[in-house]
């Protein structure tokens, strides 16, 4: 029996890098430098966690409390937004070129800035320094809905790339099932997923969702101590330079659930493994989630992916009537 056209068995990295918390520049110039080191080990595919670019405050309270905001918390969020990027924008263009002068597919985790308002993202980038999409977190978790606003679904891609078909799920968007099974239905086989839980259940969950919809799981982690962010942030975690705010537990996993690089924890690391995408319909013999395990007969999913505009204009008659005046005759 002849093969499919998937390709020979590739190698992917997932980062569990420390950025410069709010800083673009010298996070950009980390970004670069960790592409380089993860394509000296032959990566194709580059994966970065949540936030990334743009900072993840963990441990900040941004002066609020039920009913109130202080002073403080507003300038604490200016400087938040004012570290943020624009998509498009000079910080996407820089990524971009990152993706291209080292050859790689590249994911990665950016705080969005959209006029007043704050989004997690994962920008998505091709070899050749093309820009391929965005995914905005759809549901913000606790707190983080002080800050970031929701995504919709019109931005929920799986790009069908040469590596293979690629998408994105950030963080505790991964427990929703919904979600899961939308992209199950896109035929993801790269499942990203950068994320800021470094709790160990975290692994048995990248675990399930590499078996649930046979792909490849990438699961990505900042690690982070109190000396990483400034000497003036405002933290629940204290002072202490040492103590660890984000510890990792980044991982890679293949479509049977079996663990092929980390976790790893209370590091820095550049995991590597080997991605073989004829795993896929080896596993898809005896379950499909999407395909022949499915009871459309019984369960249906509806997915709106359309953009949800807060505004939308209806031109006045008078305004209409001007309009078809001013075509030719």
């Amino acid at each position: 029996m002849s093969g499919s056209n998937v390709g020979a068995p590739w190698v992917a990295s997932v980062i569990q890098g420390t950025p410069v918390p709010f800083d673009q520049r010298r996070t950009l110039a980390k970004v670069d430098d960790l592409v380089a080191s993860a394509v000296s080990r032959h990566a194709r595919l580059v994966v970065f966690p949540e936030a990334f670019v743009g900072g993840y405050p963990k441990g900040h309270v941004f002066g609020s409390y039920v009913g109130g905001r202080s002073d403080e918390g507003r300038d604490t969020y200016r400087e938040y937004w004012e570290s943020a990027i624009d998509v498009p924008g000079p910080c996407v263009d820089d990524l971009a070129a990152i993706a291209g002068r080292h050859g790689v597919h590249m994911v990665i985790g950016v705080i969005e800035r959209d006029a007043g308002t704050l989004y997690c993202c994962v920008l998505f980038f091709g070899p050749t320094g093309d820009f391929l999409g965005k995914h905005r977190k759809l549901m913000p978790t606790g707190s983080e809905r002080l800050i970031w606003g929701y995504g919709d679904g019109s931005t929920m891609p799986v790009l069908d790339t040469a590596l293979g078909k690629l998408g994105a799920v950030i963080c505790w968007e991964n427990y929703m099932p919904m979600m899961r099974t939308a992209m199950y239905a896109k035929g993801i086989q790269l499942y990203c997923a950068p994320t800021a839980d470094s709790r160990p259940s975290w692994i048995a969950s990248m675990q399930h969702i590499a078996i649930e919809g046979r792909c490849y799981v990438l699961a990505s982690n900042q690690f982070l101590r109190r000396s990483d962010f400034p000497a003036t942030y405002t933290s629940l975690f204290g002072d202490d330079p040492n103590a660890v705010v984000q510890a990792g537990g980044s991982c890679i996993i293949d479509p049977f659930g079996q663990i092929l690089a980390g976790p790893a924890f209370g590091e820095e690391a550049i995991l590597t493994a080997e991605i073989d995408l004829r795993n896929i319909a080896r596993g898809k013999f005896d379950f499909d989630v999407t395909g022949h395990y499915s009871r459309p007969d019984i369960f249906r999913l509806t997915v709106d992916e359309r953009r949800q505009a807060p505004v939308t204009v209806i031109p006045s008659t008078r305004q209409h009537e001007a309009n078809c005046e001013e075509l030719p005759k």
